[in-house]
């Protein structure tokens, strides 16, 4: 793309009350960006309104600082580092499955290894959404990233949106897995700024290991700051290249719950993990699975959904304390069978602990056991790795501890 070619583009994204399905209209009209803006007021009054038509034909203010930021973003890239793109409508490399949708954009602006830049980025009917709460338990933490590292394992690629808790355990589960110069990005990250931006900025270092093993992916221009209304509207591009999406934990007013409905608008697979019924971050999945979502217990069970190929999943094995591994929550012993787990044994206040939140003084009742026991116990419990402490002085069990 030449900088005439970029800057009509960005002219037109530019467009004050010209939206993408007005554009859209207007490219199957006149072709390109540029045979649109030189057509005359009267000429554009045939297909938009008059306020339209002239905001076509006025050069919005920001526009040739913003041309002068794209093109020295595109072409000012450290040469060993990866590689940037603007994706248009028209590329080849724009995302087939999203373009089928109601609502695609303009331009993506895209970061990643340049192998990945070169082809078509986003694999056709191998992206997977892994979405969830920003402030998970650590089970729904833990399951965030060890489904995405057994879904990974098997090929698809894992698609979320940078945000803290879930998110972010998506994509390190992916990325634990990635192979290094692999044909297809480990992960996706979809973001609601502009990519010359990290929000936020306790990502920064995940951000930087996805654009060296994925693709980080923006709508918005260069320079975006992170304006609350551009996350729920970016949600739409994660579902929108992915092939499902998994839900692993939610609260009823969740951004993930907006990712689940576009995606059933899309006509994508939803799926969501089930929780504890005392979890405010489960409500948003059961929630789901009422309404229709599939409910899953291990990666099998997504691959099977999307009649996804399994062979390549790990097999299973445990850590040394019998927490499961990304292989157990696989489901897979490596020749098609359920996975044979082997778990420590079961002490007594591992028992009463269940898996739903617990305080210390309700552990002292329910096992009869004095407090300081009761303490030392979680104490060992945690350093095995068999526990979580979480705020508010509750424990958790974790996975098949």
């Amino acid at each position: 793309m030449d900088r005439e070619e970029l800057g009509a583009w960005l002219r037109l994204t530019l467009s004050q009350g010209v939206g993408n399905s007005t554009a859209r209209s207007l490219l199957a009209r006149f072709g390109l960006p540029q045979t649109i803006f030189q057509q005359t007021d009267t000429d554009l009054r045939q297909h938009v309104s008059a306020a339209q038509a002239r905001a076509l034909c006025t050069v919005p203010d920001t526009w040739a600082a913003l041309v002068e930021l794209t093109w020295r973003w595109l072409h000012e890239a450290d040469p060993q580092g990866p590689a940037r793109a603007v994706v248009t409508l028209g590329d080849s490399r724009y995302p087939q499955a999203l373009l089928e949708t109601e609502d695609p954009p303009l331009l993506l602006y895209l970061t990643g290894p340049a192998r990945l830049l070169a082809q078509s980025p986003f694999p056709a009917g191998r992206c997977l959404a892994v979405v969830g709460s920003r402030n998970p338990t650590a089970q729904g933490a833990d399951n965030a990233r060890l489904f995405s590292r057994a879904l990974h394992g098997a090929g698809l690629t894992i698609v979320s949106g940078l945000a803290l808790g879930v998110d972010a355990a998506a994509h390190e589960g992916a990325l634990d897995v990635a192979s290094k110069g692999a044909p297809a990005a480990a992960t996706i990250a979809v973001v609601g700024t502009g990519l010359d931006r990290v929000y936020p900025r306790r990502n920064l270092d995940l951000a930087h290991r996805i654009a060296a093993n994925g693709l980080l992916v923006s709508e918005y221009p260069l320079g975006t700051p992170p304006l609350p209304g551009n996350f729920p509207k970016r949600n739409r591009i994660i579902s929108g290249v992915s092939q499902g999406t998994l839900v692993v934990e939610a609260a009823l007013a969740s951004g993930s719950l907006i990712t689940a409905r576009m995606a059933v608008e899309q006509g994508r697979e939803v799926f969501a993990i089930p929780g504890s019924i005392y979890a405010p971050q489960s409500r948003g999945c059961h929630a789901l699975i009422r309404q229709g979502a599939k409910l899953v217990e291990s990666a099998q069970d997504v691959l099977e959904e999307l009649r996804f190929p399994a062979s390549v999943v790990a097999p299973a094995t445990t850590t040394a304390s019998g927490q499961a591994t990304d292989a157990d929550i696989a489901g897979n012993d490596g020749v098609g069978g359920a996975a044979m787990i082997t778990t420590a044994p079961e002490t007594p206040l591992l028992q009463a602990l269940g898996f739903d939140p617990i305080s210390v003084d309700a552990l002292v009742a329910r096992t009869g056991m004095a407090a300081a026991p009761v303490q030392v116990g979680l104490l060992e419990l945690e350093l095995d790795g068999r526990v979580a402490r979480l705020p508010g002085g509750l424990f958790q069990r974790l996975a098949a501890a």
